[in-house]
């Protein structure tokens, strides 16, 4: 076989046996890490092949009340809503067990009603009062006509009975559903679909 030309024989030898002590010396380096490689790539066909859990939907404050779980302010409002509340000039929340702060009187003396939250907002020049209440199921069929004498103007479907009335720059919205009762009392401000939004938000 014909000699390179340049190429030492002395030079080439010693280079070559640093380069496999190199080699060898980073194999002996590698070694530790050997077993947790192994591991990691067992821990990843693992999960690759597991079932993957299912994924639970948090209770709606409907949920909540009806099965006499506490219920938070926070919770029956949507965030947008919460924030265009919080924002509000003046803005102060207290929440407590308060009754509904209808005006709506004959219904609600006729219809006994367990308090699950009320949440009162104060504003500069006004407030707003939700309250969430379980009440009898048959309490729907005594709201229409009772609201409805009151001055309310009521809405009736198969999952909902929803009556509105604004008085003197009140207005009033009333939702009874699935044996829970949802009213608002608007005073001097009123955000734009407010009965409807927490609507969306408590039942879901």
């Amino acid at each position: 076989m014909a000699r390179i030309g340049g190429r030492s024989t002395w030079l080439a030898v010693p280079a070559g046996m640093l380069c496999a002590g190199v080699v060898g010396a980073l194999v002996w380096l590698a070694l530790p890490m050997v077993p947790v490689s192994i591991a990691w790539v067992g821990d990843t066909l693992r999960t690759a092949t597991a079932p993957q859990p299912t994924l639970t939907a948090a209770p709606t404050p409907a949920q909540d009340a009806s099965a006499g779980a506490a219920v938070d302010c926070r919770s029956i409002y949507s965030d947008d809503l919460w924030n265009e509340l919080l924002w509000r000039p003046g803005s102060l929340l207290g929440q407590s067990l308060a009754a509904p702060a209808t005006d709506a009187r004959a219904f609600a003396d006729a219809v006994p009603a367990q308090v699950a939250v009320t949440c009162v907002w104060q504003f500069d020049g006004g407030g707003i009062v939700t309250t969430l209440s379980r009440v009898d199921p048959d309490a729907r069929a005594i709201a229409e006509p009772s609201l409805g004498s009151d001055g309310f103007t009521c809405r009736s479907s198969d999952a909902a009975l929803e009556c509105t009335r604004t008085r003197d720059g009140v207005l009033e919205e009333h939702t009874l559903r699935d044996g829970l009762w949802l009213v608002s009392v608007e005073t001097g401000w009123h955000p734009d679909d407010f009965g409807a939004r927490v609507e969306r938000e408590v039942f879901g």
